[in-house]
């Protein structure tokens, strides 16, 4: 997109100061991002474009996230914080009073507040881990209390029984002629289907609630100041009502799996039990105070059911004939089953070690 076309953009949003320049930012693979520097004192701006291919409802989305920051903001003023303007994200509204701007060609932009001095992190160590296990269920603990309904702004993402469903129908229609050869991957999953199926079970049952949760917690989900600490948790597009088994689940999936999700040595998956304490040690101090019995018991279920739930999709799209996840070569989405399914079994053997941990903490 043109330099032109990005300040007629600009334009539409109540913004300080003179735009100086607008370059790229970040490596994001759903939003198109930019930074835009001002002159003089005045702040510098992110903005992005927010992709409605996936986020289908913008103007909820929005409605969530401005939800979430208010109430977020409005407790940090009434807690005396200070810099509050690095610890919550700002979004500057358009010259209609909207968070976010239709352009002719059916785009959407919004415009959020630079948070300077401020630095993200893609390591995950036991530090690291720490922190953003703290920072998400601080995050959690301060909407325990939102007054506002929020909607789903990708309905039954981390939705077990539709996933199961999903695989069903792959392997009943067969559209690649691939489910002669997987005899294996579809007995196992089939095998534990039932019990990974288990939180949507307890919700029906009144057993277990829906909080708003990130539903995307990477540690790179979270700025931090230059001395390390963390300043406030970002990218919030897919805030929504969820179980917490989502934001402590998906952290661990990623953070504590010796190898990448793709990475077809399989013999080197494995369950990285320091990744595993320090990040619960962080997340239960700042979410004991919510958490209920029926959550807390099942933590281990839910660091299981994250790389049970990818290993079926990656699985359903490759018996699909790979038609939703971009892969490198033909047999991509079937080593990233296998790789999840490894990691799956690697957690299983830990359930123990991860019940007696969390009952230490608690």
């Amino acid at each position: 997109m043109s330099t032109f076309n990005l300040d007629n953009i600009l334009s539409q949003f109540l913004i300080e100061g003179k735009v100086e320049s607008v370059k790229p930012l970040g490596n994001g693979l759903i939003n198109d991002t930019f930074r835009v520097v001002t002159e003089g004192d005045a702040p510098d701006y992110v903005l992005q474009r927010i992709n409605n291919n996936i986020f289908t409802d913008v103007d909820l989305l929005q409605h969530n996230i401005e939800a979430v920051t208010g109430h977020i903001r409005r407790k940090l003023e009434a807690a005396g914080a200070d810099d509050i303007d690095r610890k919550v994200l700002r979004f500057v509204p358009t010259q209609q009073g909207k968070t976010y701007y239709l352009d002719n060609e059916g785009r959407y932009w919004r415009v959020s507040v630079f948070i300077p001095e401020a630095v993200t992190y893609e390591q995950v160590d036991p530090t690291s881990s720490r922190n953003a296990g703290k920072a998400f269920g601080e995050f959690e603990s301060m909407l325990v209390d939102l007054p506002e309904q929020l909607g789903e702004t990708i309905p039954d993402f981390h939705n077990m029984e539709l996933r199961a469903r999903q695989l069903q129908e792959a392997i009943e229609q067969d559209k690649a002629g691939r489910v002669a050869g997987v005899a294996d991957i579809i007995a196992d999953l089939q095998k534990d289907m039932h019990e990974m199926c288990k939180a949507e079970r307890l919700f029906r049952e009144g057993k277990l609630p829906k909080r708003i949760c990130h539903c995307d917690t990477k540690v790179n989900n979270m700025m931090y100041d230059k001395q390390g600490n963390v300043l406030c948790v970002i990218d919030l597009d897919t805030v929504m009502p969820s179980f917490v088994f989502s934001d402590y689940g998906d952290f661990l999936r990623t953070g504590a799996n010796f190898v990448a999700e793709d990475d077809p040595k399989i013999e080197n998956v494995g369950f990285n039990q320091d990744i595993f304490r320090a990040f619960t040690e962080g997340y239960i101090e700042s979410a004991r105070s919510f958490l209920t019995p029926v959550e807390v018991e099942n933590l281990p279920y839910a660091v299981a059911l994250f790389p049970f739930m990818q290993c079926v999709r990656f699985f359903a799209d490759y018996l699909n004939g790979d038609t939703y996840y971009k892969i490198a070569y033909p047999e991509h989405n079937l080593v990233r089953t296998r790789n999840q399914q490894a990691l799956y079994h690697r957690v299983t053997d830990n359930y123990d070690m991860m019940d007696n941990f969390i009952r230490t903490l608690i």
